[in-house]
């Protein structure tokens, strides 16, 4: 009900919740450290009555929405701007502007429409994958539940204010950041902030002292925070800080001034284009030098420099580009991955470690019960994640007996009753506490029905699992009318109250020899990695309310009477209620112990493989977690992940240098902060690694942003990781991170082949020029027949290269350099030859031809020479190793079909009465045809020869390695 209003020292009437004459401050600093009675007060809010209407809507005018900030956003103009921010894209605008000023403006207009569709393909892509992106950013909550007034009401999460009073229960997630005032055995799962796998206990008791050192977030057990869920109980807080103000806000307001590092492609492409610009420059400057010193037409000697300057520049480049990432993008997200960026693609392939959380990522984020121990026997239980599938069998060689005995029904029954979790609706998974979820599904895989189990024997009072008892006990009455106790918790603290165990043969003594052996396997669980429970079962005695034992009663307003607020479970320890009777004891003795359970965080099915792939293709992958150190490296043995582990608090002590100097030995770094993660990030960077960091939580985002290449979940992960990623995983499968960088690599090698293919062409054309120029030869090729090869050699040719299928080894070798450069000396060296061949067979045909035909015809023969040595080039392209054709040559069908088409436009430009007016050109014979073909295929029997050659000076007994 509505308090009534009080009266301030001032003799004015305040609002009701709000303390006299206080006006209501700032939120309260360091609200962990102090005592949640304080956090209320100062905060000017009575938690029994909460804010006043008033008072919440003067304070969201003061304070603002609880939302995070949306990071600013280029408008759509400017966006489709950057798609011509580069050294290439700004060489062929000059290139048009230039055509057009002197007038030929086929050239002019053909360079701005492949500009344009560029352009275009980059933008819509980019718009596209984060209209994708839009359907799963669903992480902060609606609505909270918020006493307002005295009375319980529901109001939008964005309404929220510092000094609001919220009311959460198990499966509610937090909307703000809060001081716990009200805790009922509350567990949360912090995984999303802190990267801590197993739920957290909270407590209204307040975390560190006054005047000591920041406690971390992991530690701060009486305070919540935004976008984390409870797993159990029952809490109220205090809001203290909303929106940016909160832990998730930090890190959000974090990435917004977080700079992101230019991809690899991207650099490599900047630099192309300056050299390009270098190698244009010159060509066009000799061209014209000793095109005026011979006198040339000054207005035909400029519309020739144009073409030239044209020919030396792939304007292609650029188009076959955006086409080849694009596809690139589409094949992934087919298979599961959307790409936000199309430079990402290509920059994971690059990748020399990938830096993955453990939690949700390498491993399923479902515990899950791997080994049970009972009745004197150890069990391996199979399965993965909260599905019924799997089986309890015996674990070790041989078994008494023919056959296998039945599962430990019986021994598992307190891990069923004793259990608040319940299948899931529709049956698919579970709903209540990761560990509860465990040990419920252990039950079901031994062939208990846990529904049917609690319905026969109903639960009549409990005592809430409570960390400083380590234990949970239920009560239940059997058939016949006993009331039996079922306990589970803490083995050690079992251990201390039994006084039997349950053998194939009933219950019998605990003596030290059963007690030693299930400690050993208790410790043999945990140094596997294990989180070892105990099971417990007695008949259950009666005794009287102890001080501070309640009913359990609860209303929506808050506590029953006589209910606690200090983080006790709301009764006595020891002490269970029992709705409105008298309370059941935990016997202080007399316990029998049933099993013992280990239970495990489990890695995906398909991460051990992927992580196999990556290192076989020379990727490093590091775990980074919030974990504990024992937990990680069982988890990271079992994935084959090799290294050093070190922990945050190894990482606080190291300097940059020494945590450069030890990064490439480690391998799993455990209990770590957000900021060790964006330390390591960098430390790797610094080492000259090309750095992939996946992760699914708050807390990764930062390191998403900071990292080359960022991979966010989308199924599990937070807003702000998948808005810092530029990859987002819609399977949350971390072996599609493994196909991503195979489908990079083969990116990367078509890119490669493209560029060899193109700057060939340019190549051959500049030096056919410039030689014909300086050996007193007509210039054997017109504007216009420069400006068709380049048409029909930057298209479709070159776009078949791009998507040639992944060769053979591309998973095989280690990740290239990241300082090799596309043009390397030596894929120039290739490229300058394959132009020296093409200039001297052109000219060669084109001297022959005026020597025994005419003028027009040598040109022509000329003209056609060169086109048909792009098609043999555009085969010598394919591969930078072994044979020059082989089989692999038959895989690309697309190509055979585009230079197919090629050789058939080159027909018609030379046959065609209509297209000879256009080309400049003449009718050729048969034989004249078969001297230009077989002039072009030098080019391929040059380049065999050469790789011949040089694959017997290196391996004299071996031919090299196949480019397929």
């Amino acid at each position: 009900m509505s308090e009534p209003v009080t009266e301030g020292v001032d003799g004015s009437a305040s609002d009701p919740g709000t303390a006299p004459g206080r006006t209501p401050p700032e939120p309260v600093a360091h609200a962990y450290r102090r005592d949640a009675a304080e956090v209320a007060d100062l905060l000017g809010v009575d938690p029994a009555a909460g804010l006043s209407a008033a008072e919440a809507e003067r304070r969201a005018s003061e304070w603002g929405a609880n939302e995070l900030a949306e990071p600013a956003r280029r408008s759509q103009w400017l966006r489709l701007l950057d798609q011509f921010r580069s050294w290439l894209i700004g060489i062929l605008l000059g290139a048009a502007v230039l055509a057009g000023i002197i007038g030929d403006l086929r050239d002019a207009v053909v360079i701005t429409v492949v500009l344009l569709v560029n352009a275009v393909v980059g933008f819509l892509q980019e718009r596209r994958a984060e209209h994708s992106l839009e359907a799963l950013r669903r992480m902060l909550v609606p609505t909270a539940r918020v006493r307002r007034d005295g009375e319980v009401s529901t109001v939008a999460a964005r309404e929220l204010v510092p000094g609001d009073v919220v009311l959460l229960e198990a499966g509610d997630r937090v909307p703000a950041d809060g001081r716990l005032v009200v805790a009922e055995s509350v567990e949360v799962a912090e995984a999303a902030l802190t990267g801590e796998s197993q739920p957290v206990a909270k407590t209204t008791a307040p975390a560190g002292a006054a005047g000591d050192a920041p406690v971390p977030v992991a530690e701060r057990t009486g305070t919540l925070f935004m976008n984390t869920a409870l797993t159990r109980g029952r809490a109220e807080m205090v809001v203290t800080a909303t929106g940016m103000a909160t832990e998730v806000g930090t890190i959000a307001e974090a990435l917004r001034t977080g700079g992101e590092p230019p991809s690899p492609l991207r650099v490599q492409m900047d630099s192309l284009g300056r050299r390009l610009a270098l190698v244009s420059g010159v060509a066009v400057a000799a061209y014209a030098l000793v095109a005026l010193a011979r006198g040339e037409d000054l207005a035909d000697l400029a519309l020739r420099a144009v073409a030239l300057a044209v020919a030396a520049i792939p304007e292609g480049l650029p188009a076959v580009l955006a086409l080849t990432l694009a596809l690139g993008v589409y094949r992934m997200a087919r298979r599961g991955a959307i790409v936000k960026r199309l430079a990402s693609v290509e920059a994971l392939g690059s990748a020399t470690v990938v830096c993955s959380d453990k939690t949700g990522t390498l491993t399923l984020n479902e515990m899950t019960a791997r080994a049970l121990w009972a009745a004197g026997r150890l069990y391996e239980v199979t399965g993965e994640g909260y599905g019924t599938t799997g089986a309890v069998r015996p674990a070790g060689p041989g078994d008494r007996g023919d056959a296998p005995p039945e599962p430990p029904r019986e021994a598992v029954l307190p891990f069923a009753l004793c259990n608040d979790a319940r299948p899931a609706p529709g049956g698919d998974g579970v709903v209540g506490d990761p560990t509860e979820a465990a040990l419920l599904v252990l039950a079901a895989k031994t062939g208990l029905d846990p529904a049917a189990l609690r319905a026969r024997t109903p639960r009549t009072g409990e005592i809430p699992f409570d960390p400083a008892t380590k234990y949970m006990a239920t009560f239940h009455t059997d058939a016949d009318g006993r009331v039996r106790v079922h306990v589970k918790g803490a083995l050690d603290v079992l251990l201390d109250r039994c006084t039997h165990v349950l053998t194939e043969d009933g219950a019998v003594p605990l003596t030290d020899e059963r007690r030693a052996e299930i400690t050993a396997v208790a410790r043999r669980m945990g140094g596997e990695g294990l989180r070892v429970l105990g099971a417990a079962t007695a008949t259950a005695c009666t005794a009287a309310p102890e001080a501070g034992a309640t009913t359990g009663a609860t209303t929506d307003d808050g506590p029953g009477p006589g209910a606690t607020t200090d983080g006790n479970p709301g009764t006595a320890a020891g002490t269970a209620s029992v709705g409105r009777d008298r309370p059941h004891a935990l016997p202080a003795t007399g316990l029998t112990l049933t099993a013992v359970a280990g239970i495990a965080d489990p890695p995906r099915p398909q991460a051990h493989d992927a992580v196999a792939l990556a290192r076989a293709a020379g990727v490093t992958v590091k775990m980074i977690t919030g974990d504990h150190a024992d937990t990680a490296t069982a988890i990271a043995r079992e994935l084959g992940i090799t290294g050093d582990v070190v922990t945050g608090a190894e990482l606080d002590r190291m300097s940059e240098r020494d945590l450069a100097d030890r990064i490439e030995d480690i391998g799993v770094f455990a209990r770590v902060a957000p900021e060790h993660k964006v330390t390591i990030v960098r430390a790797l960077s610094a080492r000259g690694h090309i750095v992939a960091m996946t992760g699914d939580g708050v807390n990764d985002a930062a390191a998403l942003r900071a990292a080359h290449i960022g991979v966010a979940m989308g199924i599990t992960g937070t807003d702000v990781a998948k808005e810092a990623a530029d990859v987002v995983l819609t399977d949350d499968d971390f072996s599609t991170i493994v196909r991503a960088v195979r489908e990079g690599r083969s990116l990367y090698d078509n890119i490669v082949t493209f560029v060899r293919f193109q700057l060939s062409t340019n190549i051959g054309a500049i030096l056919t020029l410039l030689a014909a120029v300086l050996t007193g030869l007509p210039t054997p090729m017109t504007a216009i027949q420069l400006l068709w090869v380049n048409i029909i050699m930057d298209g479709p040719p070159a776009m078949a290269l791009g998507i040639d299928p992944p060769r053979g080894d591309v998973m095989s070798r280690p990740p290239r350099p990241p300082s090799e450069r596309i043009l390397s000396s030596r894929r120039m060296t290739v490229i300058v030859r394959a132009g020296l061949v093409m200039t001297v067979g052109t000219l060669t045909v084109f001297a022959l031809g005026r020597r025994y035909t005419d003028e027009a015809t040598a040109a022509t023969m000329a003209f056609t020479t060169f086109v048909l040595f792009q098609l043999c080039n555009a085969l010598a392209a394919r591969s930078e190793d072994g044979p020059v054709l082989g089989r692999f040559q038959l895989r690309n069908r697309t190509l055979w079909i585009c230079l197919g088409a090629v050789l058939v436009l080159q027909v018609v430009a030379v046959q065609v009465p209509f297209a000879q007016g256009v080309f400049d050109t003449v009718a050729l014979s048969a034989a004249q045809w078969a001297m230009c073909l077989a002039a072009a295929s030098t080019v391929l029997l040059a380049e065999q020869a050469w790789r011949t050659g040089r694959a017997r000076s290196t391996h004299p007994r071996a031919g090299g390695r196949a480019g397929s």
